[in-house]
C-alpha cells in the first residue's frame, strides 16, 4: 500500500467521478470496479502487486468522492455501465480490461457481453450477475421499491461519535470485512457532520432495486463475453450461495479458481490480496 497512488476527478458529459490511479502510464489499460457500498480503497491492497497495469480504480457513481446522481435519477446497474463507458472514451481507451469486485464484476460483465469489442479482460472477484426476479414477481418488487422511495425523505443516516464505532458498523455490513479493510473502506467513505461521522453514499443505494433482469437475461449477458475471463471465487464468499452460479459456471469457457478467504479476500489483508494478485498477474501477462 505504500505503491504511488494519484487522486484524480474525470469530469464525465453527465456526471464527476473520483478515481485512484495506479501503475505505469504505458501498462495495460484497466478500469477497476468496486462492490456496493464501498469504494475505490477496495483496491488499495491489490493494484501495488498487479503487475505493468495503468488502473484506474473508481469511486463509482454515488460511492467515496464521486457525484451523486441528480434528484430524480436511480441507481440502476445498468447506468454504472454506461459511467464506465464514458470513462474508457476520456481515457481514449478503445480497448481495455475490467478488474471488478463484487457489483463491480456484475457492471463488468454487462458491458463486456453488450459490447464485446471494446473490453480486452475481465479479471473478476467474488460476482458474476446480480440477483435476478421474473416477470410474476415485477409488480410487488416495484410498490416495494415506491413505497420505499416515498419513506426515504424521512430517514436519516447513521451518524457516529467517534471514527471506530463506524468502523465496527463496517466490519459487520453486508460482506463483513476484517478491521484493516473496513478501516481504509471507512477512511474515504467517511465525512463529517455534526456529532460525528456519517456515510459519503447516497442514501438511494440502499433502496429495493424496482426492476430486476430476470435469470434469462443474465445468462444471455455472459454467454455474450467474448474475451478471456478469470473469475476467482472467494470459499466464504457470497457468489458460492447464488442459485444457478455453480451450473452456469459449468457452461462456460472461464477460468476459474477457488481461493481461501471471505468476499472481501483482496482487501482483508495482505496474503489475502498477494494470493489474488498471483492468480491475476499470471492472468494478464497472457495478454
Amino acid at each position: 500500500m505504500k505503491a504511488h497512488v494519484e487522486e484524480v476527478r474525470l469530469r464525465l458529459p453527465h456526471i464527476e467521478l473520483a478515481a485512484h490511479l495506479f501503475g505505469p502510464e504505458d501498462g495495460l489499460p484497466v478500469i477497476a470496479l468496486h462492490g456496493w457500498l464501498d469504494n475505490a480503497m477496495t483496491f488499495a491492497r491489490l493494484a501495488p502487486k498487479l503487475q505493468g497495469l495503468r488502473i484506474v480504480a473508481l469511486d463509482l457513481a454515488g460511492h467515496g468522492h464521486s457525484d451523486h446522481r441528480p434528484a430524480g435519477a436511480s441507481y440502476a446497474i445498468w447506468d454504472y455501465v454506461h459511467d464506465v463507458l464514458q470513462v474508457a472514451e476520456k481515457f481514449g481507451w478503445q480497448r481495455f480490461s475490467l478488474l471488478g469486485h463484487s457489483m463491480g464484476a456484475i457492471v463488468s460483465v454487462l458491458l463486456a457481453g453488450a459490447m464485446p469489442e471494446r473490453v480486452e479482460r475481465l479479471a473478476l472477484i467474488d460476482g458474476l450477475i446480480p440477483f435476478t426476479g421474473e416477470a410474476d414477481s415485477a409488480p410487488l418488487k416495484l410498490g416495494e421499491a415506491l413505497r420505499a422511495q416515498l419513506a426515504l425523505a424521512g430517514k436519516t443516516k447513521p451518524v457516529y461519535a467517534e471514527f471506530e464505532r463506524a468502523v465496527a458498523a463496517r466490519m459487520q455490513g453486508v460482506g463483513a470485512v476484517s478491521r484493516e479493510a473496513a478501516e481504509l473502506l471507512a477512511g474515504r467513505g467517511l465525512m463529517p457532520v455534526p456529532g460525528g461521522y456519517t456515510w459519503r453514499t447516497d442514501a438511494r443505494l440502499t433502496l429495493p432495486s424496482p426492476m430486476r433482469l430476470t435469470l434469462a437475461h443474465t445468462q444471455a449477458f455472459v454467454r455474450a463475453v467474448q474475451c478471456p475471463v478469470n473469475l476467482l471465487l472467494a470459499e466464504q464468499g457470497m457468489l458460492h450461495a447464488q442459485p444457478g452460479v455453480a451450473q452456469l459456471l459449468a457452461q462456460l469457457p472461464f477460468t476459474v479458481n477457488t481461493l481461501a478467504g471471505g468476499h472481501h479476500l483482496h482487501l482483508d489483508d495482505e496474503a489475502g490480496a498477494q494470493s489474488v494478485a498471483d492468480c491475476f498477474n499470471r492472468f494478464f501477462a497472457m495478454a
